[in-house]
């Protein structure tokens, strides 16, 4: 604990040694860890709502096993709110030592909300990983800042991500589609029932409304803070008043809408929908490979820009594996796991490294990947736009289902 302190300051150490036992290795030591991982068992909680990305997932279990002798559990979740709640649950009943969630994949309002409840194993664990010297954290603020909150090296970059929009173009022809939010309402009063969203809380949908009101509010700065009550239903107008006109016009007429984006992919295969999005520029690519969707999807961007972020992982401050965390954590940020995870025929997602960073044989092999044939160059994404403080997601979420949710 005196090495640990002597790196993480005696303030954040002194919080933590009233509830963490001293630890038996050094992060700044790698073998040290390396060796107190073995035999450990880590509990990965995990989105578990794709067939690429559990496959991944397992995959990365598979290498840990045979490398380090480390077991690796992925616990599916449906909701990471869910992994948050068991932590905050294990810390309200004393449970300091010995959680049940060791390794969480997170980003946005769960973060915030760990980071606020004291729930994160650090500080400062992240940027001092042996993988971290391969980060792009200098052009990516994203990787330092999550949904404006600093990240503090509480958790580690994973992927990037970036609202990218998918049309079959066999259907669909490209000069027709909308190039901005106000645009999508014009292009679904024409095409009526053609366009829908997964249902707020639901991540993706979530995603939808905080594009509308990035595009939309009258003061954009106010969207980097927390939201100010006295002025909520003002800043929000514009959303609401776009939701409102929206709505008749989209699939079912909003009486129901898809559960989640693997629904919405299904409806835009069976040609329910026409136009849907997801948060990974690769995706119809990846889904054109597995035999999801068809060989005609192609991807488009709104040119004024569409949200971007970093997902991350995290470890709760009560870990049982913290060891075997830390090694996975920056197992997923090698040169080798992110080349993996950004080919197409695996998952797709775009790699949190510095290419310059990397050494000219893993720079090569990520200059020699086939994107895939839906997606778009890096070139062509089009400007990222900030994603608002993670206030305003549960905020605009609250109110979204006040006004639209089941029954109304």
């Amino acid at each position: 604990m005196i090495k640990w302190a002597r790196r993480w300051g005696l303030a954040a150490i002194a919080t933590l040694c009233l509830t963490v036992p001293a630890a038996a290795f050094d992060i700044d030591d790698w073998s040290s860890v390396v060796s107190e991982a073995k035999g450990e068992t880590v509990y990965f909680n995990a989105w578990g709502g794709a067939a690429n990305i559990n496959a991944y997932i397992a995959w990365a279990g598979e290498q840990m096993k045979a490398r380090y002798g480390v077991d690796v559990v992925h616990v599916k979740l449906d909701d990471t709110a869910k992994a948050v709640a068991s932590v905050l649950a294990e810390k309200s009943a004393g449970k300091d030592a010995g959680g049940s969630v060791d390794l969480i994949w997170i980003n946005g309002e769960n973060f915030a909300a760990m980071k606020r409840q004291g729930l994160l194993l650090g500080p400062g664990w992240a940027t001092r990983l042996p993988n971290w010297a391969y980060v792009d954290h200098e052009t990516k603020p994203t990787i330092l800042t999550d949904f404006t909150v600093p990240t503090e090296g509480l958790e580690s970059p994973w992927g990037g991500a970036k609202l990218v929009f998918f049309h079959d173009s066999a259907r669909t022809p490209a000069a027709e589609l909308p190039t901005s939010a106000r645009g999508l309402l014009d292009w679904a009063r024409t095409h009526p029932g053609r366009f829908s969203y997964p249902q707020p809380p639901d991540f993706i949908g979530s995603s939808f409304l905080k594009q509308v009101l990035v595009e939309l509010v009258a003061d954009k700065g106010k969207l980097q803070k927390p939201v100010d009550d006295a002025t909520f239903m003002e800043d929000t107008a514009p959303l609401f008043a776009y939701l409102d006109q929206l709505t008749p016009y989209l699939w079912r007429k909003g009486k129901a809408y898809p559960q989640n984006y693997p629904d919405m992919k299904q409806k835009l295969a069976d040609g329910e929908l026409d136009i849907i999005f997801a948060f990974n520029p690769a995706e119809a690519s990846a889904a054109i490979e597995n035999g999801e969707l068809p060989a005609s999807v192609r991807s488009f961007v709104f040119p004024g820009g569409t949200l971007g972020n970093t997902h991350f992982v995290a470890i709760p401050y009560n870990a049982n594996a913290k060891a075997g965390a830390l090694l996975l954590a920056d197992f997923l940020l090698s040169p080798e796991a992110q080349l993996r995870k950004q080919d197409a025929q695996y998952w797709g997602d775009p790699t949190v490294l510095a290419m310059a960073k990397l050494p000219e044989a893993e720079r090569s092999a990520f200059a020699a990947l086939d994107l895939g044939v839906a997606t778009l160059p890096p070139d062509e994404l089009g400007p990222a736009l900030s994603e608002p403080h993670p206030d305003w997601m549960t905020r605009i979420e609250t109110e979204w289902i006040r006004r639209y949710g089941a029954g109304n």
